[in-house]
């Protein structure tokens, strides 16, 4: 079992997985620094000095009105902290974004080779003069 084990962490697939994550998690506290700290001030300030982190709406006003979210989670007071969530939306669409956009130039170092065309039956790359698919063996002249 203990080899089988070593075999599965060897795999390549299971190593870069790995490295994936943590870049993702490093980089998802960066754009999080980002969004906090440099994004969401100046929206606020321009929405009349609102700090998008303490937005709170308070559920049982039984217990007192609470000055601040952490006041209100002192007390035990239920809220709904829809201000975290903003701050979470624009995180996500950062990473959205900064994803499309590296897929993007990782698709254009990709391109085509001008040397190749696809198979119309099977969309293999294939040389441009073959008259033959060597994947699905489809004559490429009858096409």
């Amino acid at each position: 079992m203990l080899k089988e084990f070593k075999e599965f962490i060897a795999r390549s697939n299971v190593v870069d997985l790995a490295v994936g994550v943590i870049i993702g998690i490093a980089f998802g506290k960066i754009v999080t620094s980002l969004v906090e700290g440099i994004i969401m001030p100046p929206i606020g300030l321009l929405l009349g000095k609102v700090d998008f982190s303490s937005l709170f709406l308070v559920l049982d006003h039984t217990k007192g009105q609470p000055i601040s979210l952490a006041d209100a989670k002192a007390k035990g007071i239920p809220v709904i902290a829809y201000g975290a969530f903003l701050n979470d939306v624009v995180n996500f669409i950062i990473i959205a974004l900064v994803i499309f956009i590296i897929v993007k130039i990782v698709n254009k170092i990709r391109k085509k080779d001008p040397g190749k065309k696809d198979c119309p039956r099977c969309l293999t790359a294939i040389p441009i003069a073959a008259t033959r698919c060597a994947a699905c063996c489809a004559d490429l002249n009858a096409a």
